[in-house]
This record gives C-alpha cells, sequence and structure tokens, in this order.
C-alpha cells in the first residue's frame, strides 16, 4: 500500500453514520479555489439507522449527466422515516456533485469520470478523493450497494437493472435477486467494455451486492424513467429487508450481454441515420446504422453492421458522432 493510501481522507461528513434516526448533512470536501479560498464541495447525505440490520447504499450522479437515480433519491430522502427502516440507509442522490451541478459526465473541476477513479487517492484530485472516500468509508458500511445509471447525454437505454457475472456465484446469485426484485421493464446480466477503476469493481471485490441500472438517457429523465427508478429502490430495500413491506416488482424481460460483439463503434465522424429503435429485433449482418459525411454532399454513408443477433438495447444520442464513439449496444433475450 503506497504512502498516498495510508493518509486519512480530508472528506468529513457532518452526519453520525452509527446514530439511530434521520441524518441529514453533507460529506465535507476543502476545496480551494479562486472564488473562495477556503471553500468545500458539500456533498448532500441522509443516513437512516434504526435498530441493527443490513445496510444499503444508495447512490446516483456518479455521471453528472444522469438523472432518474438523483430524482428517485433526493424525493426517498426526504420521505424515509426511521420507523420504516431495519438496519440502514445512506442515500447520496448525487456522487461526483461537480459534475452533477455543471450537468457533465465528468467534473468540471478536474475533468475527472468517478466511475473511472477508483480506488481514488486522499492527495488526489477532486475527484479521486470523493472515490477515495467511498472506497475507504461508505463501501466498507454496506452490505447492499444501488447505483442509477443512465444514458447520459451520449447514449439512450431501454430502461433496465443489471449485475454482473462474478466469479463468486453466491455473490452473483444474490446480486440478480436484487436485479429481479428492482422490477424495471429489463433485467440485464451485463459486460462492461472496461472495468477498470469503476465503483461497480471496487464494490464487488469488497464483496459486497452491487447492483446498477440503465434506466434511459439523451441527458434528460422523463416521468416513466423515474418512477421506474423510485418503484426499484423501493423494491430492492424491502427485498432486503430494510424497508418495510414487501416487494411488488413488474415483469421484466431478462436480457444477456455475452460477449464484445455487442457492441458497435463508429470508424468515421458525422450525421447517424439509425435503421433501427430501442427494443426492435436486429439479425446479424443487419444494417443498424448509416453515417453520412457532412463535410461534402454526394458521398456515400459508412454503414454499421450487427454482429450478432438480438434486440436494440442501446443507441448514440444525439445525431452527430465521432469516430470511436458505441453506436448501438445488442443483447440477447434470455428465455
Amino acid at each position: 500500500m503506497g504512502i498516498q493510501n495510508l493518509r486519512p481522507s480530508p472528506i468529513s461528513a457532518t452526519v453520525d453514520f452509527d446514530a439511530q434516526g434521520v441524518q441529514h448533512g453533507f460529506l465535507r470536501l476543502p476545496y480551494s479555489r479562486d472564488d473562495s479560498a477556503w471553500g468545500s464541495v458539500m456533498i448532500p447525505v441522509t443516513v437512516v439507522k434504526n435498530g441493527e440490520g443490513p445496510t444499503a447504499l444508495l447512490t446516483g450522479g456518479n455521471h453528472g449527466d444522469e438523472y432518474e437515480g438523483p430524482a428517485a433519491l433526493f424525493d426517498l430522502a426526504r420521505r424515509i422515516e426511521a420507523d420504516e427502516v431495519r438496519g440502514r440507509v445512506i442515500i447520496v442522490p448525487a456522487m461526483n456533485y461537480p459534475a452533477f451541478l455543471g450537468g457533465t459526465r465528468t467534473s468540471p473541476i478536474d475533468r475527472g469520470n468517478m466511475n473511472r477513479s477508483f480506488p481514488g487517492r486522499p492527495d488526489g484530485t477532486v475527484t479521486e478523493k470523493i472515490a477515495d472516500y467511498f472506497q475507504r468509508v461508505l463501501l466498507p458500511l454496506a452490505d447492499i450497494v444501488l447505483d442509477f445509471h443512465s444514458g447520459g447525454k451520449t447514449l439512450d437505454f431501454l430502461p433496465f437493472c443489471a449485475a454482473h457475472v462474478l466469479t463468486d456465484k453466491a455473490q452473483e446469485a444474490k446480486a440478480f435477486e436484487y436485479v429481479r426484485a428492482f422490477g424495471a421493464p429489463y433485467s440485464m446480466k451485463m459486460l462492461e467494455i472496461d472495468a477498470v477503476g469503476m465503483y461497480d469493481t471496487a464494490a464487488e471485490e469488497m464483496g459486497k451486492v452491487f447492483v446498477t441500472t440503465e434506466l434511459g438517457g439523451g441527458g434528460t429523465a422523463t416521468a416513466r424513467s423515474i418512477g421506474i427508478a423510485k418503484a426499484g429502490v423501493a423494491n430492492v430495500l424491502k427485498a432486503a429487508g430494510i424497508l418495510k413491506g414487501s416487494a411488488a416488482p413488474a415483469e421484466t424481460t431478462w436480457l444477456d450481454m455475452p460477449d464484445g460483439d455487442c457492441f458497435s463503434f463508429a470508424e468515421d465522424g458525422g450525421l447517424i441515420e439509425p435503421m433501427f429503435d430501442l427494443g426492435d429485433r436486429v439479425a446479424a449482418g443487419d444494417l443498424v446504422a448509416r453515417i453520412y459525411p457532412v463535410g461534402r454532399t454526394g458521398v456515400a454513408p459508412s454503414e454499421i453492421r450487427a454482429k450478432m443477433s438480438g434486440i436494440l438495447c442501446a443507441r448514440h444520442f444525439p445525431g452527430l458522432v465521432k469516430a470511436g464513439d458505441c453506436v448501438s449496444v445488442i443483447a440477447v433475450v434470455v428465455d
């Protein structure tokens, strides 16, 4: 372990994670800047504790342009009562708070992508310091972690809850039990393009039960997508025995992302013409998108073809793409 990992976190909590009852406060990170020499980043947090029981860590705003999680969690934080809880609920509606305030995927302070910054550093950038606090303080407290995502400004997804295929099959089975309880319209066995530095990976390597979502995208949220998030988080808490009541998940369609052929990427920039909409069935070899060069007329578009059969579960958003952008994701329906 490096010297920097032995240093204490500069973040201090204004709540006591071991105290009974409901507390609303902040994770305060000192941040000296031009407009505030002794300023701080004040990350809102709620902790609810009642007796003994498991702990759920609920997070949104890991990427700052994804809104279903923050909307559902700010709402839950204002409504949840201690006598409804057995155990503990820790709610952080906007993990990367600077990115959330800026409406950007990464932090406007340091360009840090929270979900590629773990385990973080207590003497690193602002984003790395927040990641370090989650790694060393909050994740060790948790039994279950639910981290909300959607596609942000550059992707749009079918609304699904997901977990990963893991080496530890007991841990994997528990995660998919909570995916089922969440009750999104779709449930995914998810494959990551790059799992290095992810919050997911950090939690799973600690043996935590980790569940995530993709609930839409386009840099906005809808009444439907926020409703799915609100119902899902309540269902997970009830299934874990932390929140009173019984989970009532809606019917779900199970999907699998078996390998890298799920993904298609643009090799040229330009104007994208999608040939399928989300949820449409696609066959291997089908033309899923055309990309038109925009520098001149009369030039043939490049073509993106599906490498596998399934349904379109994600697409690029909005209309202009750059070389290297993810254009589409195809998943297999699991019977």
